[in-house]
């Protein structure tokens, strides 16, 4: 395992809710990271936000990591989840609160759209 990789793995398994986004929770930088706080923010989860703008070698090893294109990533419980549009449509069909009961993560039971 390269040093990246260890890097992105130790960040992973330091919370149980993680997300690699461009920005940070207060000061996001792309629309779809401000999507995922957004949502994160409403149900109240706890969560870890790494800014993958402040380190060039996460950016771009998060992304081989996950086998996955595009920032923003979610991991809940080490487990790749997906993205912006998979966090959301997750999100509004309240797979993702069930997701947390069943992890027992904390958060807001979400109101029903």
């Amino acid at each position: 395992m390269t040093d990246v990789n260890s890097r992105i793995k130790g960040e992973i398994e330091s919370a149980d809710v993680v997300l690699f986004m461009k920005g940070t929770p207060q000061a996001p930088q792309c629309g779809f990271s401000m999507q995922v706080v957004q949502i994160l923010n409403h149900l109240g989860a706890p969560y870890k936000a790494i800014n993958v703008l402040a380190d060039g070698d996460i950016r771009e090893g998060i992304k081989t990591y996950s086998n996955w294109p595009t920032i923003p990533q979610l991991y809940i419980k080490n487990e790749f989840i997906g993205g912006c549009d998979i966090t959301r449509e997750m999100f509004q069909s309240g797979e993702l609160a069930a997701l947390f009961d069943k992890e027992g993560i904390p958060h807001k039971q979400a109101a029903k759209a």
